[in-house]
């Protein structure tokens, strides 16, 4: 799995003009289910996704996590992450999970870091979005599991 991970201090997505999910300060992290992962992906995702040190501590040293400032998650399915980019002027999406399998891991991935924190918002599998954020430093990583 690969997280696309933006310390934001706003986010929102929406669906046919209405907003579906907002966060305020936090992470807005966009998804990608590969077609070779595994159960333990999710748990390795969430687990990096929730205790990533991206907040600055007292310091201004990028110590703290999510889970250590409580702040906002919004996690929004995007299967492009996936894509293989390495040749030509079109990406592939061989490596990409199968739709069924992707919506399954987005959910499951969501509700494991629903159990660890309070505000999770998301995105909708399948659904044409549109993401509106502010990229706070700008801190991006990329994760994968």
């Amino acid at each position: 799995m690969i997280g696309l991970l933006q310390r934001v201090s706003a986010a929102s997505v929406a669906v046919e003009g209405e907003i579906i999910g907002r966060i305020d300060r936090g992470l807005m992290v966009l998804v990608a289910v590969h077609r070779d992962d595994e159960d333990r992906d999710i748990a390795r995702l969430a687990e990096r996704i929730l205790t990533y040190r991206v907040f600055p501590d007292a310091e201004g040293r990028m110590n703290r996590s999510l889970l250590d400032e409580k702040h906002g998650l919004l996690l929004v399915p995007q299967f492009t992450l996936a894509a293989d980019t390495k040749k030509g002027t079109r990406a592939s999406f061989t490596r990409a999970a199968e739709p069924e399998k992707g919506a399954e891991f987005f959910g499951r991935l969501v509700a494991a870091c629903r159990q660890q924190l309070e505000t999770v918002e998301t995105g909708r599998f399948g659904a044409n979005m549109q993401v509106a954020l502010t990229n706070d430093g700008p801190v991006t990583f990329w994760l994968e599991s």
